[in-house]
Parts: structure tokens; C-alpha cells; sequence
């Protein structure tokens, strides 16, 4: 199939300066001389140390500080792109992180805070960005979305329900915007070998100082070996990057690509052919959601002894 030439475009990515979206950058300046970069993240010393990276890589590289879970800076983001380019070829929003733990114990702040950064603001960006692709007649939205916004976990509801929202406005937008040759893809991602896991660890202890006080404590220790049984199957940041070169470069992007190891075939198995007990009980053993019950007994049991 015909391939497009990125050396000639306006890219935008979020979250750029980490994981996947400094691998992305990196590659797309690596390989296509003159690509044009604008990369957003909240770190601006991380943020700079890619643009550089990019720009001796012979990119033209504008880098802006942006927080995507406010609204204004993500708009500001758009608008600073067409001032210095005139306009966006492609925009990448990478930008998110998973509030995992019980839904009982994350408070309505988080919560909130988890929707402003996974879906609401790159809502606002792609919404600021969509009629200058109109005016030119083309252009692609690429989401990175997630193994779990197809199928929830225990633990990761709050997560799950962000990319499962971000998926539904990714169908919609991609039916609402082939009208005018916008292309709307969504890259699902899933164990990735990038600080993911610590970011997920240092959220949860922030909402759940003191797991061990918990009705759900059994399934905290065993949640914190998940890192070592993912490791495995992990996918590197580079790797993901090159799928989502690989819908960039497409002349007719796909509207989902999944990006793990056997994710297809775990998709599969989830959401279409296991019924859902099937599917509550796999998750609940994978994330030590059955190890609660004889927990719960023996401290409901203490509990009655001491009273």
C-alpha cells in the first residue's frame, strides 16, 4: 500500500517527554530529516532534552510546557502550533497515566484528575486542532489508548473507564470526520517497559498510603509483584513507536491497532468469546482479587473473637 512521505509534516505529541512519546519523537527525527515537531509535556527539562536530541537530529522542533489536564494550556498547545507551523498534519495524544487501586478508596479528585488528563484534555486539543486539518483538507488523530480500554480490571477501574471513554470518542470523532479526510486511529498498547509501573506505584501509595489497613490489602501484595510478571511480555517504548509510525505513514490508517504481545488473541478471548463470569474470574486471580475472601473471613473472624 502507498506510504506517506512524515519528512514533509507538522507532527504534535503529548506527553513527550518519556516512555513512548520521547521514543516516537526521537525516531521520527531520527529517520525523516526535516519533519517538523511539536512536542508537549509537563516536564520542561525532559522536555528540552528531547527537543534537542530531536533537533541535532535535524528536526525543526517547537517545544511547549503543557499540563493537558487544563483546558487553557491544552488550547494555548494547538494555538502555538499554528502560529509557528500554520498548521498540523498529524497529532499524537500520548499524554496519561493510570490511577490504579480500589474504586472505594480513590477519592472524587483523582478521579477527576484521571478523566481531565486521559480523555478531557486531549478532547479540548484535538477539538482546537480539528478545523485547521479541515481547512487543509487532511489530517490524522492518532490516540494511544490501551489493552484496558477494551476490557476492565480490577484495580484499574478509573483507568479502564478513561480509555474505554477515550475509544468511544475515537469512533465517533473517525465517523464524524471522514467527511473532510480527517483519519482517526487509536493504538492499544499493552504491558510497555517504561516507567509506567512506578508512576501506577507512586499514584496508588498517594490515594492508599497504608494498604495493609484495607479490606483489599491481600490483593495489594499481590499486585505489587505485577511488574515482574509483565515484564515478560513487555513491550519496549521504540516498539510502540513503531506502530504508530506505522499509522502515521498509511495512506488509509486503520482505526485500531493493538500493540502487545498475544493482545489480539487476549482480546479476543475477553471480549468476544469467554462469557463475562469467565472473564470476572481471570481478572480477579490475575490481580489477587480472590485472595480477599479468606483474608476478609480470618479478619471479620479476629474481629468477632476480640469483640
Amino acid at each position: 500500500m502507498p506510504q506517506l512521505n512524515l519528512a514533509e509534516h507538522v507532527v504534535l505529541i503529548t506527553g513527550a517527554s518519556t516512555g513512548i512519546g520521547a521514543a516516537l519523537a526521537q525516531t521520527l527525527a531520527d529517520r525523516y530529516l526535516g519533519i517538523r515537531l511539536v512536542l508537549a509535556a509537563r516536564s520542561v527539562e525532559k522536555l528540552e532534552a528531547i527537543a534537542t536530541h530531536c533537533q541535532k537530529a535535524g528536526a525543526e522542533v517547537l517545544a511547549v510546557p503543557t499540563n493537558i489536564a487544563q483546558i487553557e494550556q491544552a488550547q494555548a498547545l494547538a494555538r502555538a502550533a499554528l502560529e509557528r507551523f500554520g498548521w498540523v498534519d498529524d497529532l499524537v495524544n500520548n499524554a496519561g497515566y493510570g490511577q490504579m487501586g480500589p474504586l472505594e478508596l480513590i477519592p472524587p479528585l483523582e478521579c477527576r484528575r484521571q478523566f481531565e488528563v486521559n480523555v478531557l484534555g486531549p478532547l479540548a486539543l484535538t477539538q482546537a486542532l480539528i478545523p485547521s486539518m479541515r481547512d487543509r483538507g487532511s489530517g490524522k488523530i492518532i490516540n494511544i489508548s490501551s489493552i484496558g480500554g477494551k476490557t476492565a480490571f480490577p484495580f484499574g477501574g478509573l483507568y479502564s473507564g478513561s480509555k474505554f471513554a477515550l475509544e468511544a470518542l475515537s469512533d465517533v470523532l473517525r465517523m464524524e470526520l471522514e467527511p473532510f479526510n480527517i483519519q482517526v486511529s487509536v493504538i492499544e498498547p499493552g504491558a510497555v517497559s517504561t516507567d509506567f509501573f512506578g508512576v501506577i506505584k507512586r499514584e496508588v501509595e498517594k490515594v492508599v498510603p497504608d494498604p495493609e489497613v484495607t479490606p483489599y490489602r491481600a490483593a495489594f501484595r499481590k499486585f505489587e509483584d505485577l511488574e515482574k510478571q509483565t515484564n515478560a511480555t513487555a513491550w519496549t517504548s521504540e516498539h510502540v513507536a513503531e506502530v504508530i509510525i506505522k499509522a502515521l505513514r498509511a495512506e488509509r490508517s486503520r482505526p485500531r491497532y493493538v500493540a502487545a504481545t498475544g493482545g489480539h488473541f487476549l482480546l479476543f478471548l475477553l471480549t468476544k468469546l469467554l462469557p463475562t463470569k469467565a472473564v470476572d474470574r481471570f481478572w480477579q486471580r490475575f490481580y489477587g482479587i480472590h485472595l480477599i475472601t479468606e483474608d476478609w473471613k480470618h479478619h471479620r473472624g479476629r474481629s468477632a473473637t476480640r469483640d
